[in-house]
């Protein structure tokens, strides 16, 4: 363990072939004053092989008990990691840029429940890294999930052979109507307008096709996306195993507001139906695998989302978590 820090061990925290999971770090408990964000974006900088291996071994990170006040702070620490920016194009949640690269985190109601997904994996461009932050930590609840996206693929592939084979050879279409507008009631509220960062609606066919996407423009102004058939199925090659990467449970149990039936939200890449039976089952495996951590005011979560898979669990206290996605 790097001299500056320390591995803490917490009642959520569980483990796999004997690593922690996810890994807490916090200040070296021989140092006496608080650990200042300048000091701390220090560390990172120095520590940066260090970090970069334990999250590779384990997939997520937090950063516990640092004096991370504010999203000024929490924007420090990011840049502190030199990972490259990504631009929330695609994405479908609500959410607003505070400062530098931090946005919030999704802005839909905190009483909603967000499924478990890997950050938007429902386009080809997608970040490799996430970074959350606590601003205001929930009095209950709002907690945000994590589960290690291999551990998934073989459960669901030990219980559900023939389905993950046609997972494998078709992958999977997703269909989003998407308003003009934001509607922050929605957790896949975002408007066509700031998913593609433009009033335009031949450069947002432009960005679209970039994506792969195609559109097709409604009446009201609003349009319906189209995304498929792309891998549900990925290989990541660092670690030499398979993935789940897919937003399937997350679109087909979550993808609901006032435009959007979830069940047609996604099918097979050959626009076959998907199996409620097996969706539904695959949710419960993911909730089976998950861990839970309460957040305290000043966490920083690191994750790998090329490993793992997170949601949001509803809360009816103020909540506020910070978000920034890398390349």
């Amino acid at each position: 363990m790097a001299d500056h820090f320390t591995a803490t061990k917490i009642p959520q925290q569980r483990s796999y072939n004997s690593i922690p999971f996810p890994s807490v770090l916090s200040p070296n408990p021989t140092t006496a004053a608080p650990v200042s964000v300048f000091h701390l974006t220090e560390i990172i900088k120095t520590q940066k092989p260090f970090l970069d291996s334990l999250l590779h071994k384990t997939g997520a990170v937090i950063f516990r008990g640092f004096d991370v006040k504010t999203a000024k702070d929490f924007n420090g620490v990011v840049e502190a990691f030199g990972y490259e920016e990504l631009p929330y194009v695609g994405g479908a949640a609500p959410r607003t840029n505070v400062v530098g690269r931090v946005f919030t985190a999704n802005e839909s109601p905190p009483d909603q429940k967000i499924p478990f997904h890997h950050e938007m994996a429902q386009v080809p461009e997608f970040p490799s890294k996430l970074f959350f932050y606590c601003e205001v930590e929930p009095g209950s609840g709002g907690e945000t999930p994590i589960v290690l996206s291999h551990v998934v693929y073989e459960r669901m592939k030990e219980r559900y052979p023939d389905f993950v084979e046609k997972l494998e050879e078709h992958g999977l279409i997703y269909t989003r109507v998407l308003g003009e507008d934001d509607d922050p009631s929605s957790p896949i509220g975002r408007g066509w307008k700031s998913t593609f960062l433009t009033n335009d609606k031949s450069v947002t066919e432009e960005r679209a096709a970039t994506l792969g996407m195609k559109l097709e423009w409604m009446e009201d102004g609003g349009v319906k996306s189209i995304m498929g058939p792309i891998p549900a199925i990925k290989y990541d090659k660092s670690r030499q195993r398979k993935i789940w990467f897919n937003s399937m449970v997350a679109a087909y149990t979550g993808w609901k507001d006032a435009r959007n039936d979830p069940v047609k939200a996604v099918t097979f890449g050959d626009g076959e139906p998907l199996p409620a039976d097996i969706i539904y089952d695959c949710l419960r495996i993911l909730e089976e695998e998950c861990v839970a951590i309460p957040w305290q005011k000043g966490d920083v979560l690191l994750i790998d989302n090329w490993a793992v898979l997170h949601g949001r669990r509803p809360t009816n206290s103020t909540r506020r978590v910070l978000a920034s996605l890398c390349k």
